[in-house]
């Protein structure tokens, strides 16, 4: 009896096993199981064949039916090879080519209420939406959607790099949440989120291998995984992850209520038939994968054409050291000279020039900037009511008839550009308002950054005036204290793998004072070496750059620094993932039709030493940017200008410099 009763067992479970469903990589190392058990759909995930994600819950509840419980999935199932290529200019390539497996599983409730969940898995990347149908009777024809149970279950010894989101209507002026945490890192997952509402997209783990033989961690072995969501628009709303939960993982959360100064609704609103964004994950044996992905762009698809030829470049901003007072016109006359003397292409007039300049200067200020082949951009306020910023101008960006008469203007007197400052949240409210501004920008020609806001999801591609974006701790706070510009190196060895990895960060300047002053005597000093400064115009992406010199700065660096300076590129037909390990150092490499730049950064307060893989250099003498060891006495180290051989092999040995950089080219 014994016997029957095993056998019995054993047979079913290998029909549930057999009702998977299972959706490989082109290249068979990553594998998507997704199955239906009790009523619940859930995912797997193994990469060479270890397990990435263990079974994580999938489906969502709405007003339409609750797609978490009482499923069946359906035998009937889509599969399809994806192939195509695309142009992507405002991102780290120049063009990209897909090549992905497509598996449509099919659901549908004891209502007869359908639910498909479409897995697109790349060799490293796995990307999955829900598509919700319509009744029998082809009712309803909208839906809001409440809660997303999608989780991320990872194996217990995992480890974090993670930004916590924080409670809304907090922080200066009531203007948080705004991407603008602190990270932590190689934290264990059952450390609570400092603010005890989860993490901000993007979040990076690092996963110790396990023996499938032994069971025990493997040394020196590890996968790192970064998950994230793209294809945001005026179409949904934006997301976070939870706090982490034994046994269930990280799961899917949707904004705050109090978000956007409580109004408009912290659900998701959608047509039937519908889809929820993408939710992706990126999975590597090393970092390279996590660099180099392209997942955030290569499900989406362009909303709208290009109304005139954007153009990439760099450009000057007074406000992160001379700051406020600095909004003037003489002020800016200097600045607009600065870029001009580098060869920039634009000028950002920071807050407060409606009243401290006026549009009638503005004018005569952007009629002298193009005399001098500059043209300016303006900063803006986004709101209305979210939040308590005082910065004008206001009460613009926030109503279509105001945003449209300004732009109009901004058009009629050159101005390429706007930074608009200040949102509210991930509500499809907010979503709403980006895309609008961004719509509206396009319809006259100005290209558009964002900051005090949330990460960008995909829009390089979808939006095509689209710059880049804040949405992290940015060059504002190596301004306002010596703790920050303490930080710089940690953050700034952090973003190549999160922040910047899914999305083009506006970061918001190579900064070469010396000291965060307007006479580069006085408060604290910068904390990290020239060539450091320098490299970040490599590590970091932006297709619109802002190199953060002052004109004092053109007397005072020396010619070779001034000459990189001049000629940085912000335009990327290729990255590379060189060497690296989050908050610790980062090496990055980057090409511009056939010349390549390599940047690395030291976050450490010790030297490091390393041998780097270069066969793009293989056999070549390169010119090589670098930190001499501090003397006593110095506040920071001399840069240096060397020839470097690279041997056949591509090899060259370097040392990076604490809080240092390196440059090869």
């Amino acid at each position: 009896m014994r016997k029957l009763l095993f056998s019995l067992a054993f047979m079913m479970s290998v029909t549930v096993m057999a009702d998977d469903k299972v959706v490989s990589s082109p290249d068979g190392r990553l594998v998507v199981t997704i199955s239906c058990n009790d009523g619940k759909a859930s995912y797997g995930v193994k990469y060479d064949g270890m397990e990435v994600l263990k079974t994580s819950s999938l489906g969502l509840k709405t007003n339409v039916g609750d797609f978490t419980k009482g499923l069946k999935m359906l035998a009937d199932e889509q599969r399809e090879t994806l192939r195509y290529a695309y142009l992507l200019s405002r991102s780290k390539y120049s063009s990209v080519s897909v090549v992905a497996n497509q598996l449509k599983v099919n659901f549908e409730t004891e209502a007869k209420i359908p639910m498909s969940i479409v897995f697109c898995v790349k060799d490293n990347d796995v990307a999955f939406k829900y598509q919700l149908g319509r009744g029998p009777k082809d009712n309803p024809k909208c839906a809001v959607v409440y809660e997303e149970t999608t989780a991320f279950n990872f194996p217990d010894e995992t480890r974090t790099f993670l930004c916590p989101q924080i409670t809304p209507m907090t922080g200066w002026e009531r203007t948080k949440p705004s991407y603008e945490e602190e990270y932590e890192a190689d934290a264990p997952m059952n450390q609570k989120s400092k603010f005890g509402v989860g993490y901000t997209f993007p979040c990076l783990f690092r996963v110790p291998q396990i023996s499938s033989v032994t069971g025990k961690l493997v040394p020196q072995t590890k996968l790192w995984i970064l998950i994230s969501e793209t294809g945001i628009s005026s179409a949904y709303c934006g997301a976070r992850l939870s706090d982490y939960e034994s046994g269930r993982g990280y799961t899917v959360a949707y904004p705050q209520k109090g978000e956007n100064n409580g109004f408009g609704s912290e659900f998701a609103g959608i047509m039937l038939p519908g889809e929820t964004p993408w939710r992706t994950i990126t999975i590597g044996n090393n970092l390279k994968p996590i660099v180099e992905t392209t997942v955030p762009f290569d499900f989406v698809k362009p909303l709208y054409e290009p109304s005139i030829n954007y153009q990439p470049g760099r450009y000057t901003w007074s406000w992160l050291v001379w700051q406020d007072n600095s909004i003037n016109y003489d002020d800016q006359v200097k600045f607009i000279d600065l870029a001009a003397a580098q060869g920039y292409e634009y000028t950002l007039v920071d807050n407060w020039w409606d009243t401290q300049i006026g549009h009638e200067k503005i004018e005569k200020l952007s009629e002298y900037a193009q005399s001098k082949g500059v043209h300016l951009m303006l900063w803006f306020n986004s709101n209305g009511f979210e939040n308590d910023a005082p910065q004008g101008p206001r009460n613009i960006m926030s109503n279509s008839i105001a945003r449209k008469k300004e732009m109009a203007w901004m058009q009629k007197i050159g101005v390429k550009g706007i930074k608009v400052d200040f949102f509210g949240g991930d509500k499809q409210e907010t979503m709403r308002l980006y895309e609008e501004i961004l719509s509206d920008a396009n319809d006259y020609g100005i290209q558009v950054i964002f900051h005090g806001c949330t990460l960008p999801r995909g829009w390089e591609r979808m939006y095509p005036n689209y710059v880049g974006s804040e949405g992290a701790l940015a060059s504002e706070n190596v301004y306002f204290t010596d703790y920050h510009a303490k930080k710089e190196g940690f953050e700034m060895t952090m973003h190549p793998f999160s922040r910047n990895a899914v999305a083009a960060f506006d970061w918001g300047g190579v900064i070469m004072n010396r000291y965060l002053s307007r006479d580069n005597k006085s408060r604290h000093q910068r904390f990290t070496s020239d060539v450091f400064e320098m490299a970040t115009a490599i590590t970091n992406q932006c297709s619109v750059n802002c190199i953060a010199m002052q004109p004092n700065n053109l007397n005072e660096l020396p010619q070779f620094e001034l000459d990189f300076l001049r000629q940085i590129p912000t335009s990327w037909d290729e990255t590379r993932f060189i060497d690296g390990y989050p908050t610790r150092y980062a090496v990055i490499a980057r090409r511009t039709g056939n010349q390549w730049y390599i940047g690395g950064l030291n976050g450490t307060d010790q030297p490091i030493t390393l041998t780097l893989q270069l066969p793009m250099f293989a056999g070549k003498t390169v010119q090589y940017y670098m930190d001499e060891p501090k003397k006593a006495g110095e506040i920071l180290p001399t840069s240096v200008l060397k020839s470097l051989k690279v041997n056949k092999k591509g090899e060259a040995k370097v040392t990076i410099q604490p809080m240092g950089g390196i440059i090869l080219r």
